[in-house]
């Protein structure tokens, strides 16, 4: 096998296993939080209807301007307000998708600390 077969064979399998880790995760069932590092998505809805979705982001022991994006694998999103965080302060802000999602989307988001993600959670949305 010539060395760059190997390579693209490797990207491949390292790929492969992304996608298993991004589509497994807790199924949303009720309402919950679900967190990754520093930052937490929150609903308050049951099954596949979400109402509010609250995302928090923790931050640091220096001032920071942080936001966040939420969406859906099947085309929702919304952005968050960008705000200057002081130290030891957590962000947290709404999204309203107010809608019915099929069973099996997956409601993601991520935060961003000083324009960097800190923190990406997901949930699949069961019935």
């Amino acid at each position: 096998m010539t060395a760059l077969r190997k390579i693209i064979t490797a990207v491949s399998a390292t790929a492969a296993a992304a996608a298993v880790v991004f589509a497994a995760g807790p199924p949303a069932a009720a309402a919950g939080k679900w967190c990754n590092h520093s930052v937490c998505i929150e609903t308050y809805d049951t099954g596949t209807y979400l109402g509010r979705v609250e995302v928090s982001v923790v931050n640091t022991n220096q001032p920071h301007t942080i936001s966040a994006r939420v969406w859906t694998t099947n085309g929702w999103s919304a952005r968050t307000k960008t705000e200057n965080v002081a130290a030891f302060r957590t962000y947290r802000d709404q999204a309203y998708p107010q809608r019915h999602f099929p069973a099996g989307t997956r409601l993601c988001a991520e935060g961003f600390r000083g324009g960097q993600s800190v923190g990406l959670p997901c949930v699949t949305l069961t019935g």
